[in-house]
């Protein structure tokens, strides 16, 4: 899942909810460098991570967008499961959408050192135009497509995503249900 997706499984922990979303930026195995809020942040947004990238259905469904979306498949899936998250809240979370993050962005401090320039520019940004308000709309869908599009550092279609989504729909909605009832069991 992406963004939205990390915010959900951080449980309406704030400071989990920022450090999942830092767990993002960092790479390898050893985190024992970062204190303990950040480790559990960390290993939470891998936890998800591995968990919807090895889920049967997803990787079927994986497999059925490869024609459309060559090596951006998982990605993709990725962004649509937080359209799907976002568009259908109510049934997910007792909090309105919008409350949601309006809460989340008040609680964010970025101060902690660890954090790195690259990810506090990112929260910045995600908080300033509030990105992920538009992710309900097919609108939102296309923009986070064509943004992510443009950080793939090689050629992709994932600005297809959009119609790639449309023709795929029911199959998507269908695994997210399946994917999301798995996750209750999971986390």
């Amino acid at each position: 899942m992406n963004f939205l997706g990390h915010l959900y499984f951080s449980n309406n922990n704030s400071e989990l909810m920022l450090n999942n979303l830092f767990g993002d930026f960092v790479k390898g195995k050893d985190i024992s460098k970062y204190p303990f809020p950040i480790q559990e942040g960390i290993i939470l947004h891998r936890k998800i991570d591995h968990f919807i990238d090895r889920h049967p259905k997803v990787l079927q469904l994986n497999r059925l967008l490869f024609e459309d979306l060559p090596k951006v498949s998982a990605i993709a899936v990725d962004i649509y499961f937080d359209h799907l998250l976002a568009k259908n809240w109510s049934h997910f979370h007792n909090t309105d959408f919008i409350i949601f993050l309006e809460q989340f962005y008040k609680s964010v401090n970025l101060s902690n050192e660890f954090y790195t320039e690259e990810f506090k520019q990112m929260i910045s940004k995600m908080i300033e135009v509030n990105w992920i308000s538009y992710y309900p709309l097919l609108e939102g869908l296309d923009i986070a497509c064509n943004g992510v599009s443009k950080r793939i550092s090689f050629e992709n279609k994932l600005k297809e995503g959009k119609s790639v989504f449309l023709k795929f729909e029911s199959e998507i909605e269908i695994t997210f249900r399946e994917f999301m009832l798995d996750t209750k069991q999971f986390f």
